[in-house]
């Protein structure tokens, strides 16, 4: 079956270090799902207001593998423990799809791009290719009985974020909450714990640098992203 990417998401990730591990964890971030030239019809989106929630099914683009495994490590449960890759939302799979639940906030019409949609809750990184756009039905998408085997819960932000105000000031005032809760909710792999250890993630056109240790994440800088970069 032939599939053809119908739109690709515009977000503050250029790279998948920093993005939330499920979409919904960081309502304060938004994106934009821009339309491809052939599918710009403004009537393709008619109703579409009337709905809360979208489903995104995409492609996990920059994970492409050749061949596939069918167990995975996933971040839930340590980075260590195995377990099946069909038991998980884990990027490395036969077919790299995804699927995302995201808030719909607003679907405007923009000069030289058509339709475009702006979400919220997104777990995706900018440039991400959006295959379908489905709407988000209560009655028969919300299932308040399910059971979430090894992550029935959602994991909470557990880390107290230290940004000196000076900092922050480089990000954009709308991007600010967005980020401090990105990063409360420890972007770091989740077999890493080395408190000396600086990390860099690029967010809204920026680095951020820096350190956890213990239950406390620590900004120590914010710069334009190295030229060339």
């Amino acid at each position: 079956m032939d599939m053809t990417p119908i739109a690709c998401v515009k977000s503050d990730f250029p790279e998948k270090f920093g993005i939330p591990r499920q979409s919904g964890l960081v309502e304060e971030l938004t994106a934009a799902v821009v339309f491809e030239p052939d599918y710009r019809d403004p009537s393709a989106i008619r109703g579409l207001e009337g709905f809360s929630h979208l489903w995104l099914i995409w492609e996990f683009s920059k994970d492409r593998r050749a061949g596939w495994s069918p167990t995975v490590r996933p971040p839930r449960l340590g980075g260590n423990q195995r377990v099946g890759v069909f038991a998980t939302r884990s990027p490395f799979r036969p077919n790299p799809i995804g699927l995302s639940c995201v808030r719909l906030t607003e679907a405007r019409l923009e000069p030289g791009l058509g339709p475009v949609l702006i979400v919220a809750g997104a777990d995706l990184m900018d440039g991400t290719p959006i295959y379908d756009i489905k709407p988000y039905l209560p009655y028969a998408d919300c299932k308040p009985e399910a059971v979430g085997g090894f992550a029935a819960r959602p994991k909470e932000p557990d880390l107290e974020v230290v940004c000196p105000a000076k900092l922050l000031e480089a990000v954009p005032e709308e991007k600010r909450a967005a980020l401090l809760a990105v990063l409360a909710q420890d972007p770091r792999p989740q077999y890493q714990d080395d408190p000396d250890r600086v990390y860099g993630m690029a967010f809204a056109g920026l680095e951020i640098r820096f350190q956890v240790a213990g239950e406390r994440l620590s900004v120590i800088k914010i710069s334009p992203p190295p030229t060339g970069t």
